[in-house]
Order: C-alpha cells, then sequence, then structure tokens
C-alpha cells in the first residue's frame, strides 16, 4: 500500500494511511535516533497478509524502530485499531478506515518501544539507510540476524532514557493512567492465525 501525502510541523516526517484519514508525524530530527530495519519474521508477514498487502517474503518488513514520545497522531486517531495474532503478542495497530497496519509495540507503554511501517511515510528516502535485518529464513536452519548488535545498542539507548526520564508516558497508542491500549485489540483465534503463517515457524 502506498501512503499519502500528509502535512507536518516544519520538515517533520510526516506519515499516513492508505486512505490518508489518519495521518501523523514524528518530531523533527527523530529520524537520527531511529533505527531502519527490515524484519521477515512469520508474524510481521501474517500481518501484512491479514491486511491483503503484498507477501513480503523474500524481501521483508521495513520498519522504523523509534520511541513513542518522537511519535504524534495529527488526524484520525479515532480510526485507530488493534490486531494481536495471539493472547500474548505484539500490538499491531491499523487504520479501521481503509485496513493499513501501522505500527507494532510491546503490550505495555512502560516498553517504549514502537516500529512504524516505513511505506507509510511521504518521504521514506529521509529515514536512513537500513542497518539491520532480522529473522531471516534459512532452509533447514534458525533464522539468522544481520547488524542485530547494532541494532540492538540503538534500541537500548532509546528505551532506558525513555523510561528513566519519563518520556514513556508520551505516547498517542497508550492510556498512561490504566495502562491499557487507548483501543481494545482484537485477539485472532489460533486457526486465524495458523491460516496466515502455515508455511512458516511462528514467532513468538
Amino acid at each position: 500500500m502506498a501512503a499519502k501525502t500528509a502535512s507536518g510541523p516544519g520538515d517533520a516526517l510526516t506519515f499516513a494511511c492508505q486512505c490518508g484519514s489518519l495521518a501523523g508525524h514524528i518530531s523533527r530530527g527523530a529520524e537520527r535516533h531511529c533505527s531502519r530495519i527490515l524484519c521477515h519474521c512469520a508474524d510481521c508477514r501474517a500481518v501484512e497478509l491479514y491486511h491483503s498487502c503484498p507477501d513480503p517474503a523474500g524481501s521483508g518488513v521495513d520498519l522504523l524502530q523509534l520511541s513513542p514520545d518522537m511519535l504524534h497522531i495529527d488526524q484520525g486517531a479515532e480510526h485507530l485499531r488493534l490486531l494481536q495474532l495471539s493472547p500474548r503478542g505484539m500490538f499491531r495497530w491499523f487504520a479501521g478506515c481503509c485496513g493499513t497496519p501501522l505500527f507494532n509495540t510491546p503490550r505495555s507503554p512502560k516498553l517504549p518501544f514502537v516500529a512504524v511501517r516505513s511505506a507509510l511515510f511521504a518521504t521514506p528516502d529521509r529515514l536512513g539507510r537500513i542497518i539491520a535485518q532480522a529473522f531471516i529464513p534459512r532452509r533447514g536452519k534458525p533464522p539468522a540476524h544481520k547488524g542485530a548488535a547494532r541494532m540492538t545498542y540503538r534500541l537500548m539507548t532509546r528505551m532506558v532514557p525513555a523510561r528513566l526520564s519519563g518520556r514513556w508516558r508520551q505516547t498517542p497508542l497508550f492510556d498512561i493512567a490504566t495502562g491499557a491500549p487507548v483501543v481494545a485489540p482484537q485477539v485472532l483465534s489460533k486457526a486465524e492465525r495458523n491460516a496466515l503463517t502455515s508455511d512458516k515457524p511462528c514467532k513468538p
């Protein structure tokens, strides 16, 4: 799905869902502190297939990892919807207006992390280079990772300061008073999940 152009403050990087009803931006200069990766895990692939996006097998899903306080929704927050592939699975946010997959987060705001689909951005060339690839499938062998140490280091240098400073509370996706997501998740049944991941092992 190609992103629609959105407007944002100054030269901030903007993103939008396919139909443009939900749009936002990341904080100016945030791209210097983010990590762009390709994820090949079965669950990221399953989410793309669930939303009728092109099958990312072989190419992976292009994601921009950042702290939730860097993420701002400027319009259409009422269209936020939430999917889980299993009861203990990651939160997979999408736009209810058009079904565009948006973000991945842990199930608690106390773990300040969000991965945004790079395809949502109006100018994805400004997101920087891909620094790592995760869960690369290998026939007859466990999945491989490239740049994992770099990705983990940059992840921790964002999460730890956000947690210690209290910036983890600045998120558009959770009610900090209760710790609950701003919308209730839809959890797929085991049969529904298996239908999407039957040809690949699932990441827990």
